[in-house]
Formats: C-alpha cells, structure tokens, sequence
C-alpha cells in the first residue's frame, strides 16, 4: 500500500493556500553545510592551538641554546 496522501482543496479555499513547506533536499542541504561549518571551525581551532604549541616549543629550544654573551 502506498504512504502517499492526496489533500482536496476546494474552489474557495485556492486562494487562501500558502505553502510553507520545505523540500527534503533543502533540509538535508541545510544540516550538510552545518555540519561542514562545524568540521571546518574544529580543523581551524586545532590548526591555531598547534601553531602556538609549535611556535613556544620553538621559542624555549632557541633559549636553551643560547648561550651567554661575552663582554
């Protein structure tokens, strides 16, 4: 048997009718680039912390090596 649902509209109420209803594929369209928006934000943040983790371990390896200037 089939799901499908056939709604009468009769002459009166034609021009009443609005139609607000989504399409599926908009829906889907829509939680697809959230879900891109949010991968996206993640990769940016971990990308940020490992710049600034990399640059401090970079800072502390030059002054570790450093050595005393001679007067």
């Amino acid at each position: 048997m089939s799901d499908k649902k056939v709604k009468v509209v009769k002459r009166s109420e034609r021009g009443k009718r609005k139609v607000v209803k989504k399409s599926a594929a908009d829906t889907a369209r829509q939680t697809a680039r959230d879900m891109v928006t949010t991968v996206t934000t993640w990769v940016s943040e971990f990308e940020q912390r490992q710049r600034v983790e990399t640059a401090t371990a970079v800072e502390n390896l030059l002054r570790s090596r450093q050595q005393p200037n001679e007067a």
